[in-house]
């Protein structure tokens, strides 16, 4: 196994790098220019604007600024900001925290609803159930995230005045009620994240499992006399899951472009937010980094997925 994963990792290294090419060059070659602000402000002369732009190197060739922001990247040093002027490291360990935390819990609420309704759904097909499910699965990941974050502001804000509609990072209380406050704000991101994926999960998971059910080894396990909570469980659902789990990681870049949305409408102040913030100020250090992050994660995830072949189907064998 280990050496299975240093392999990968290897294996993700051209990966990584090819990736930070495409972004940079495509970054390099987009029009605006951050110090824009300066060209129409009489009070900066020319030459000023110039010298920062030497001092940043923005003149120099591509594949040289390229080398210049690999070496310092290897080295840990990811720039400023253009804008805050704040290391870009700093930026974004504040605000990833709050991006995983809201993503792992919309994985895992995407999961729950996803496995009992998709596995009852497949083993009850063309019930009212199964039709039912099917419908609002279909409804469910039909709708875009910002529209399904409009409605439940709309409902649960504006009109019950139950949940915050503004994540706020700075919370006064302390102890149980921080708790509180905290969950109280974090359920209708979760929510809008969560559903949509649990509704693309529940048709992949009832399809996966209406093909392992007619397996002979399922026919097998019931001829035994084995009951068929059990059969479902032990014979079913673990075959079930290796084509759900390659979904989940295929789909983490949908995960990050939704939560970038997501994030967006609630005010979260996760990664998403911030790499909207530095897309509109043209802060290009911060648009770089944020890709380049979550370029990596993807890629983690995916490594993750493959782990999880393993412990799923004792059959795949890592060499």
């Amino acid at each position: 196994m280990a050496n299975y994963i240093l392999r990968r990792l290897l294996i993700a290294i051209p990966s990584i790098l090819g990736i930070s090419i495409i972004l940079f060059c495509v970054l390099a070659l987009a029009p605006g220019d951050p110090f824009e602000e300066l060209a129409t402000n009489p009070a900066i002369p020319p030459e000023v604007r110039q010298n920062l732009r030497a001092s940043l190197g923005l003149d120099d060739p591509i594949h040289q600024r390229y080398f210049h922001w690999l070496v310092a990247m290897l080295r840990g040093e990811w720039g400023f900001s253009f804008v805050s002027r704040i290391p870009v490291d700093q930026l974004i360990m504040q605000r990833l925290p709050t991006t995983i935390a809201v993503i792992g819990a919309s994985q895992v609420l995407a999961i729950a609803i996803a496995l009992p309704i998709g596995v009852f759904a497949a083993t009850r097909p063309y019930s009212v159930f199964d039709q039912v499910a099917n419908t609002l699965a279909f409804v469910g990941f039909s709708l875009p995230t910002f529209f399904t974050g409009l409605l439940l502001i709309m409902l649960f804000s504006i009109h019950l005045d139950w949940l915050p509609f503004v994540f706020r990072s700075q919370i006064e209380a302390t102890g149980w009620q921080w708790w509180w406050a905290q969950f109280k704000q974090s359920i209708m991101p979760i929510t809008v994240l969560g559903l949509f994926q649990g509704a693309t999960l529940v048709r992949f998971v009832r399809a996966s499992v209406l093909d392992v059910i007619r397996l002979d080894h399922v026919t097998t396990a019931r001829a035994k006399g084995i009951s068929e909570g059990s059969v479902t469980m032990r014979h079913v659902v673990r075959n079930a899951m290796i084509p759900v789990v390659t979904l989940l990681a295929l789909q983490m870049p949908a995960v990050f472009g939704g939560a970038i949305v997501t994030e967006q409408i609630f005010r979260v102040p996760g990664i998403g937010s911030l790499l909207i913030t530095a897309v509109l100020s043209n802060d290009t250090p911060v648009i770089m980094a944020v890709t380049f992050v979550l370029a990596c994660l993807v890629i983690l995830f995916n490594l993750i997925a493959d782990v999880l072949y393993g412990w799923l189907d004792p059959r795949i064998s890592y060499r």
